[in-house]
């Protein structure tokens, strides 16, 4: 048995996992399914100090907190065949937000189980908590996108400062957490990080370095852009130049965390070149400060790198990880791969000289470019 250091909390069911986008679209809620299978196969999901929980659907009125009820109306309808123009100015039934079985009721559970973390830091049952089925930040109050119906780290994150938190809202999926940041964008109880890849290549077009909140948020919304081809060492060199000292001088009460997948090397719809070994360095970071965290998923489109990465995620989050020996020889059985039997660990990758010399100066310009115009703000 494997103890861990941490209360340590994964919240899926097999509920969820009933649930499925179209066949032709590319995200793919089973991953989080994968995770499970892979982990519980690997006696990381036993011991004391970790639990397993089943989300229950989010209640309606803790949506509303964040989505119009109108909205919420017009999702319900689209996933029981009533659907309209109304409903596509909306987003739904569009290209990237398709209408399918189970879609409200789906989002609904998705969100409980954010939710359902959320409260199992606050009544202090947990210390750490990992919604693999979460995550979905571009939905806005009255807008689906990205892959996107509602949107659960909002509201957990709104949730928790109604509590009296006060909430870092850390966001590591390739594209910007526009919906989040938007929540948020006048307050100064919850502080958005987005790190994503240049608006300028990639969706949802926003989170530039000038995004930097208003009013009573000014200073508490931080966009770091990164460009193509971005390879771990250049990506940690802006994490720790940026992230670290906004959170020292924040000083959150409780760290929400998207954990997207899709800044690996070889997502389809992205273009960085990063390795999970980053994620490992992240978490541990984010661990330091000796706040509590609620992890969710995200993007990450490539389903069995994806798989992979969360469930190296989970070891670190929770302090079960074991000797490398032990993973190596397990994880490479679990993932079924003849591609690499490193067990979950991504291997280092490459980086050529010319992609150094046009990556790092991008970054530096970029680190920058955000403490001029947010560290003093915050007394940095």
């Amino acid at each position: 048995m494997i103890l861990p250091k941490r209360r340590a909390a994964f919240i899926h069911s097999e509920e969820i996992e009933q649930y499925s986008y179209p066949a032709d679209c590319p995200f793919r809620p089973e991953r989080a399914g994968g995770v499970r299978k892979t982990l519980y196969s690997m006696g990381l999901l036993t011991g004391a100090g970790i639990s397993e929980v089943a989300p229950e659907p989010a209640d309606r009125r803790v949506v509303k907190k964040f989505h119009s009820g109108r909205y919420l109306h017009a999702l319900k309808n689209a996933a029981r065949g009533r659907w309209d123009v109304e409903a596509l100015h909306m987003g739904i039934g569009t290209e990237d937000c398709p209408i399918f079985k189970g879609l409200y009721d789906y989002a609904m559970l998705a969100t409980g189980g954010t939710l359902a973390g959320a409260e199992l830091l606050l009544a202090d049952k947990a210390d750490v908590v990992f919604n693999p089925s979460g995550g979905y930040h571009h939905a806005f109050p009255e807008k689906a996108g990205g892959f996107c119906y509602i949107n659960d780290n909002a509201i957990a994150s709104m949730f928790l400062a109604e509590a009296g938190q006060k909430v870092l809202y850390l966001d590591v999926d390739v594209h910007h957490g526009d919906g989040v940041a938007f929540g948020f964008y006048d307050r100064s109880d919850v502080m958005t990080i987005s790190l994503h890849e240049n608006p300028k290549t990639l969706f949802p077009g926003t989170g530039y370095e000038d995004e930097i909140g208003e009013g009573e948020g000014k200073g508490y919304c931080v966009n770091l852009p990164l460009p193509v081809g971005t390879y771990d060492e250049a990506y940690m060199k802006a994490f720790d130049a940026i992230v670290l000292p906004l959170t020292g001088a924040f000083n959150p009460d409780v760290i929400v965390f998207e954990l997207g997948a899709d800044t690996l090397a070889g997502d389809p719809l992205a273009h960085l070149h990063m390795t999970n070994n980053s994620y490992v360095e992240i978490i541990s970071r984010l661990l330091s400060f000796e706040r509590p965290i609620l992890m969710t998923g995200g993007g990450g489109y490539n389903v069995e790198n994806t798989v992979r990465a969360w469930s190296l995620a989970w070891t670190i989050l929770a302090g079960v990880e074991d000797d490398h020996d032990y993973s190596a020889a397990i994880g490479g059985v679990m993932m079924e791969s003849t591609d690499w039997q490193g067990g979950l660990r991504d291997r280092e990758l490459p980086v050529t000289e010319q992609q150094r010399s046009s990556v790092m100066p991008a970054v530096d310009r970029t680190i920058e470019e955000v403490k001029k115009r947010v560290f003093s703000l915050h007394g940095i």
